[in-house]
């Protein structure tokens, strides 16, 4: 029924794979799902509010997967990055989207004897489907395509018209966690679970973890990558820190935050407790260069970055840390927790959305808000190698349950039954 000889898919969201779309994991999700789908064969296109310098379309793949960037001439005035502006950009999205989906995507497809499957992301997307569907109703092509709006947040539910868009399309969200929370906004979705790129689980290389480290000047190297928020819980990573410190244990942060003003506050409050801060500035666009600016700041507590950080760039650092600090309040499903155990790192997360965590096996779960519970589990590793070389290994498992391939398996299944709901046949 969905095979890529007959199915097309049109991904919608608001972030994407350009630097300036993305601000968190949305982006990182839907480029390589996007990416995924063109390998299996799909005919996939992903629109996104884009980098307005870049083209507006981009064939990938050999043609199998086309990146649109949409609102370009928005974002020319407002160059900061995707959430710059957003509710012009919204607005321009949900005015010119769905009628060019509807005439250059969804009318040539059905001519052609093809099925679409719209899948939009987020609450920026929602009411841009239940206008999608509202005009493919009216052209009589609404049986031919399959719409799904998934949730990887809670963000802007407040905005949405549950009703309207229930009745329009089938509801996904990706973790059990993200299920209950909907459940008090009176829905019941789908869970289908975020994936890492199959890549990701390559053996990295240990010359480069063992330059990592020596540069790092430590035996406790933590790292911590996210957004400045109060949900992914800094002052506790912050805090950690000083009271490794204090106990004698010369711990370092290498952290990565983004442009929120939150991080103000979570820089304070490392002078506060006596950190010494170094900001990396200068491009890292490789090991060698990471190594270069840790070893500039020998006397540092926190290294943050401020530069941007090439995906390439993680997997060694990943492998390379005691520790990666993934351990938010709330966390919709924790994918910088499972890229880490990807590489072959040890994760704290959180104990909220992380469905693939498995205590003390596979990760670290963290249940408080309380600093000394993560101090307390890295001197535990610090003590007992041989926790911390199993949690390696089990963590490498774990994520090869979770690779793109086998959640686009587990996609199709449940879209087969989407589907049967909407209409479709055989």
């Amino acid at each position: 029924m969905l095979e890529p000889a007959s199915t097309d898919f049109l991904v919608l969201s608001f972030e994407g794979p350009d630097v300036y779309s993305q601000a968190g994991g949305l982006g990182v999700r839907v480029k390589e799902l996007s990416r995924a789908l063109a390998e299996r064969g799909h005919e996939t296109h992903l629109f996104f509010v884009g980098d307005p310098e870049l083209a507006g379309q981009e064939p990938l793949l050999d043609g199998r997967l086309v990146l649109h960037r949409w609102a370009q001439w928005v974002s020319r005035f407002h160059r900061l990055g995707v959430y710059e502006g957003e509710e012009g950009k919204r607005g321009e999205v949900e005015r010119s989207l769905p009628e060019a989906l509807v005439d250059r995507h969804v009318s040539p497809a059905v001519r052609r004897g093809r099925r679409v499957v719209v899948l939009g992301e987020e609450w920026q997307m929602a009411r841009t489907m239940i206008l999608l569907a509202e005009l493919l109703q009216a052209r009589r092509l609404r049986e031919h395509c399959l719409l799904l709006w998934n949730a990887n947040n809670y963000f802007g539910f407040e905005r949405i018209d549950w009703t309207l868009l229930g009745r329009h399309a089938a509801l996904t969200t990706v973790s059990r966690y993200m299920k209950h929370v909907m459940w008090r906004w009176g829905v019941n979705p789908i869970v289908i679970p975020n994936g890492i790129p199959a890549s990701l689980i390559a053996t990295v290389s240990q010359v480069q973890v063992r330059a990592i480290r020596a540069a790092a000047g430590t035996g406790t190297l933590l790292f911590k990558i996210g957004r400045f928020s109060p949900d992914k819980r800094w002052h506790q990573a912050v805090a950690a820190i000083a009271s490794l410190k204090a106990q004698g244990v010369p711990a370092r942060l290498l952290m990565r935050g983004g442009i929120e003003p939150y991080g103000g506050e979570v820089l304070a409050r490392a002078a506060a407790l006596g950190l010494r801060v170094a900001h990396l500035s200068s491009p890292l666009a490789d090991v060698p260069a990471l190594t270069r600016a840790l070893r500039e700041h020998p006397d540092a507590d926190l290294w943050n970055v401020t530069a941007f950080l090439p995906e390439a760039l993680l997997p060694p650092i990943y492998a390379a840390a005691s520790a990666t600090l993934a351990n938010s309040g709330h966390e919709p499903f924790g994918l910088v927790g499972l890229e880490a155990m990807a590489s072959g790192g040890v994760a704290f997360v959180g104990a909220t959305g992380e469905d693939y965590a498995e205590p003390f096996r596979n990760a670290i779960a963290i249940e408080t808000e309380d600093p000394a519970e993560v101090a307390a589990y890295v001197r535990h590793l610090a003590m007992h190698p041989e926790t911390t070389r199993n949690l390696r290994i089990a963590a490498q498992r774990t994520a090869r349950e979770y690779t793109w391939q086998r959640v686009i398996d587990l996609l199709l299944r449940r879209l087969e039954f989407v589907a049967a709901t909407q209409g479709w046949q055989d």
